[in-house]
């Protein structure tokens, strides 16, 4: 037990705990990584109950927070730089984000899903461990009811037309997914132009689903189709 916590210490010198969004140091007994006081209470949040409605499904999409400065940079650290484990932090606010919602409670959470390509290279599916923590305020399981059928260039490199045509029959329903008549809570990391969220609600909603409401954690200012409300 001493040489384990001598070991602890010596981690924590190497890679002490950071904000996950402004990426500060946080108090020395801070046990992981976590929000600052000053984060916590400075969020880009989006104003209540304000949503976007996606063009082609009229699905409803929810976001908690706008995808800028130190959230943007935040965002960008999990996905690209391995910081997965941020999904426990977001996990919080995000289910904070749904009770105040007081949404009706879905049948199902599901997530938009990365390519088997992208998921091997980059270890871990980002949309699909937020989904885990918002379903976990369901007292249900994040199940897949997609499949990224074939590799597409990154939407974050492309305009707000071209990520519209990248995203055109790119997802399938899942093999076996249980979706017919289902309330589903579809679930990604960002919202920019729409363009995969209305891709993906489109075929759970031709599968049978019954409504399809989207969830993330972070919207963008710019490119959006649909309309504010």
């Amino acid at each position: 037990m001493a040489l384990k916590r001598i070991m602890n210490r010596f981690l924590r010198l190497l890679y002490p705990p950071r904000c996950v969004i402004c990426h500060g140091l946080l108090p020395t007994d801070a046990e992981a990584d976590g929000l600052c006081d000053c984060c916590a209470g400075h969020l880009p949040s989006v104003a209540p109950g304000k949503y976007r409605v996606l063009d082609e499904t009229v699905s409803l999409c929810f976001s908690p927070f706008y995808y800028q400065d130190d959230m943007k940079q935040s965002i960008r650290r999990y996905k690209f730089c391995g910081r997965a484990h941020y999904h426990r932090i977001y996990g919080i606010l995000l289910r904070a984000y749904l009770r105040d919602l007081d949404l009706a409670p879905p049948d199902a959470v599901t997530w938009a899903p990365l390519s088997k390509k992208r998921l091997r290279r980059r270890g871990y599916d980002q949309a699909r461990l937020l989904a885990e923590e918002a379903a976990s305020l369901y007292r249900l399981t994040a199940v897949p009811m997609l499949r990224k059928v074939r590799n597409t260039r990154p939407q974050s490199s492309l305009s707000a037309k071209a990520r519209q045509k990248n995203a055109e029959g790119v997802y399938a329903p899942a093999v076996g997914s249980d979706i017919t008549g289902k309330r589903v809570l579809l679930v990604d990391d960002i919202i920019t132009t729409g363009s995969t969220l209305d891709a993906c609600a489109q075929v759970l909603l031709h599968a049978g689903a019954s409504e399809v409401v989207c969830l993330t954690l972070a919207r963008s200012r710019l490119e959006q189709r649909g309309r504010d409300r």
